[in-house]
């Protein structure tokens, strides 16, 4: 008795691991919101980080510039 119990307890589980594994398949709209967060927030920090960089780039060639006319002036 134990045995088969113990038999269909197996295979109960197996089988709600199959639904749950199936389940997972389709993207939800709550995934497909969070997927859409993420790539924005991505989108967001390269711009920054672009900015930055052009930014620095901006202040480098500015004190170039600075540099070349302090030393025509010398």
């Amino acid at each position: 008795m134990q045995k088969k119990l113990t038999t269909i307890l197996l295979a109960m589980l197996l089988g709600l691991g199959t639904l749950s594994l199936a389940a997972c398949e389709e993207d939800g709209p709550a995934e497909n919101a969070g997927e859409s967060i993420d790539n924005a927030t991505d989108n967001a920090q390269d711009s920054m980080e672009e900015a930055g960089d052009s930014m620095q780039d901006s202040m480098e060639e500015a004190g170039d510039e600075m540099e070349d006319a302090a030393d025509d002036n010398s």
